[in-house]
């Protein structure tokens, strides 16, 4: 067992709030976590993929009201919204922490009963793949990096298997687990979008471009990517534009939220690969923002800045409204820092910014800029 970054958010929600949602992509280690901690309860663990546990809840209300004392865990709730409603009426009945823990592979958006129907009772948490803090010196960055942090593949160490599994599992998304979410697309267009995403990993996001490669509308377009946005498949990394005095960009770059996803679908299997791949520094870029937003607060805002004339922050963490940090991501032992980051800088009134590399030194580049290895720059926000 891996101790998760989640842990002790998942201990503080199920001892002040009657619903705990956990949600994240398919295989990242959801169930396992939720069914390994130590509840202060008994619980009942009840998949809605499996026949067996459906058929105990031809009765929902019966059932769970039959198992008083307990705390029930449903895993893959988006398959059943109707018992949102119920979990709803249940918890204001006898309103006690711990009651539900539901687990989910679709964002807050994509559950709107249950955002509607548990307000005020749910708190949601959010899991990601394996983060170098959780791993510590059992997977080294570079591998964590190559083979992404899905639990099943990055702790096997044959590479055909994990080859094998990344297969199986974007097959299996695009197969059954969008259209099961609502998306109509055609198999073959969900594949060919996400192909097209891959090599796009980085970029700022162009629907027309697209749309026009795909042979489908901009709005049809917009809709499958939203689809594997709220499925976790990719992120959209919005642009801070507030500043209206500025020619800035204001569209959002599209990032794969694993890189052993993403080098899986442009064919990267080795480091050679990888670093002789075009892509290797926006892989980077991907691999680095999804582990700060692994250790950061669920409601914390993340940006990239951009203006017209070249000034540039790859990553920007609001809290509060405020600046929590920037950082430019360099992938490299000796980085160097533009003219456009100081402007960036200037415009945002940012007094210290961060390079992070995937190195191991911390020092002093200048009076405002400070050269941190990732790993570092992740236990400066996880305290």
């Amino acid at each position: 067992m891996i101790d998760r970054l989640l842990l002790s958010e998942f201990s503080f929600s199920v001892t002040h709030f009657p619903v705990t949602g956990i949600i994240g992509p398919r295989q990242v280690g959801k169930t396992t976590f939720a069914k390994y901690f130590g509840y202060k309860m008994p619980y009942i663990y009840l998949d809605l993929e499996k026949d067996s546990d459906l058929n105990k809840l031809n009765d929902p209300e019966l059932f769970f009201t039959s198992i008083p004392g307990h705390t029930i865990i449903l895993d893959e709730i988006q398959h059943k919204p109707a018992l949102f409603p119920l979990i709803r009426s249940l918890v204001d009945e006898h309103r006690i922490p711990g009651r539900f823990v539901i687990l989910g592979s679709a964002s807050p958006e994509l559950l709107k009963q249950s955002s509607e129907s548990l307000a005020g009772r749910i708190n949601y948490l959010e899991m990601y793949p394996l983060n170098l803090l959780e791993v510590k010196d059992q997977i080294p960055l570079a591998t964590l990096w190559l083979y992404g942090g899905f639990p099943e593949p990055a702790l096997n160490q044959g590479i055909k298997y994990k080859q094998s599994w990344y297969g199986s599992f974007i097959h299996s998304y695009i197969q059954r687990d969008l259209p099961s979410l609502g998306l109509s697309a055609n198999p073959n267009s969900s594949r060919q979008l996400m192909m097209m995403l891959a090599s796009l990993n980085g970029a700022i996001m162009n629907y027309s471009t697209l749309a026009k490669s795909l042979g489908l509308s901009m709005p049809t377009v917009k809709t499958y990517v939203g689809y594997f946005v709220n499925a976790f498949l990719i992120t959209e990394l919005p642009s801070w534009h507030i500043n209206v005095k500025k020619r800035l960009v204001k569209s959002p770059k599209i990032y794969f939220r694993d890189t052993g996803m993403l080098h899986y679908l442009l064919g990267v299997k080795g480091m050679e690969g990888l670093y002789g791949n075009i892509a290797v520094g926006s892989s980077w870029e991907a691999f680095v923002l999804h582990q700060v937003k692994a250790v950061i607060h669920m409601d914390d805002e993340v940006y990239f800045y951009r203006t017209q004339d070249g000034a540039e922050i790859d990553l920007l963490i609001r809290r509060e409204n405020s600046w929590l940090a920037a950082a430019e991501i360099k992938l490299s032992l000796s980085p160097k820092l533009t003219k456009g980051a100081y402007i960036a800088m200037k415009d945002l009134g940012i007094d210290r910014l961060y390079i992070i590399t995937p190195g191991e030194d911390n020092y002093v580049y200048d009076s405002k800029v400070e050269v941190v290895g990732l790993r570092s720059f992740l236990e400066k926000l996880s305290k």
